[in-house]
């Protein structure tokens, strides 16, 4: 599926949905207060659809008029979702009090940065997570339209692609940085965790090329040094991808498997240096009241949710592994110079 909202004018809303099936006619509904009010199908044709391969006869965008919903212009509060997926197409809110930007919070843990999404929900008119596994074509034309203002978007996404997009379209990004062995840690947990994932046959293609990676977890003890090191030496490449200076490849590279060399770390730093806002999870509170004052927000500052024991005492165990400091070098002076300048600023 793929989609993006193109205007609201008050008496008629426009935007368009590509459904997975390629000879559906794409169709929406519409809800007010939680309530479903109508169903409105597209009833305009794109070529350009067609030519993308996307859709079959491009019959994608859809109007939402005053003859579906009559007294639409004075809705203060409704919302648009597709029919297949239940996907949020579109939210309308009263402007007073919304924070005005394009945000976008580009993930650099492993996990979604949750507590952060649900503190800045309420505050935007739209909001859309995960966007890592989003199409390129929408992620472009999201980060370009400048009808999407009051928007939030969230997820893991490599920079290099979309810096530019991010300047055409005025947005304001935004990075909380990990302790790098924390995050590998993190990393590891994740891979083990969906090993379950990985062994069934129905669901393993969720993993994509992970596959192999998260069955692989399992045959070693994470609380053994010595099958900690058999475990690095033995590891598929797409889980040494995911766990060699993650940051410094998300930040430098164009492809999540490009080879990372020195210069990686030089071009990591530059991209980390014209993000609008980065803050170090070892001061949490510092980046959220950060956020929050960037945005105009009034509202307490959250908490960060505990990293787990297992997690934490696994980073110990990697910190001692003398052959790992090449696996997060580079990391570790993106994330020691974060750590550093936010010290300065900020007292706990």
């Amino acid at each position: 599926m793929r989609f993006l909202h193109m205007s609201d004018e008050g008496s008629i809303i426009r935007g368009w949905v590509v459904p997975d099936d390629p000879e559906a006619i794409s169709r929406v509904y519409v809800t007010i207060e939680g309530q479903r009010v109508a169903e409105v199908s597209a009833i305009h044709a794109d070529p350009t659809f067609i030519q993308y391969g996307w859709h079959s006869t491009g019959q994608c965008h859809y109007e939402v008029r005053e003859d579906h919903i009559p007294g639409l212009a004075a809705i203060e509060r409704l919302e648009i979702y597709d029919v297949d997926t239940n996907v949020l197409v579109y939210r309308r809110l009263p402007s007073d009090g919304l924070a005005a930007p394009k945000t976008i919070l580009i993930n650099a843990h492993i996990n979604p940065e949750t507590v952060i999404q649900t503190a800045l929900f309420p505050h935007f008119r739209q909001c859309y997570f995960g966007i890592g596994r989003f199409p390129e074509e929408i992620l472009r034309a999201m980060f370009d339209t400048d009808t999407l203002t009051s928007c939030l978007m969230a997820g893991s996404i490599i920079l290099p692609r979309y810096e530019g997009h991010f300047v055409q379209g005025g947005a304001l990004t935004m990075m909380l940085v990990h302790d790098p062995y924390v995050e590998m840690a993190s990393r590891l947990m994740w891979l083990r965790a969906r090993a379950g994932i990985a062994a069934d046959p129905v669901q393993h293609w969720r993993l994509g090329n992970l596959v192999e990676a998260c069955a692989f977890t399992l045959d070693y003890d994470y609380t053994d040094a010595k099958s900690l090191k058999r475990l690095f030496r033995m590891m598929p490449e797409p889980a040494y991808h995911l766990l060699y200076n993650p940051l410094t490849r998300q930040l430098s590279t164009l492809v999540a498997d490009d080879r990372i060399a020195p210069g990686h770390s030089i071009i990591a730093v530059e991209i980390l240096s014209r993000m609008g806002l980065v803050g170090h999870r070892d001061y949490f509170e510092a980046f959220m009241a950060s956020v929050f004052h960037h945005h105009g927000i009034e509202a307490p500052i959250p908490l960060p949710l505990p990293i787990p024991n297992e997690t934490l005492a696994l980073a110990e165990q990697l910190r001692k592994l003398r052959f790992l400091q090449s696996w997060v070098e580079f990391d570790v002076v993106l994330s020691d110079a974060v750590r550093s300048s936010v010290a300065k600023n900020w007292e706990v």
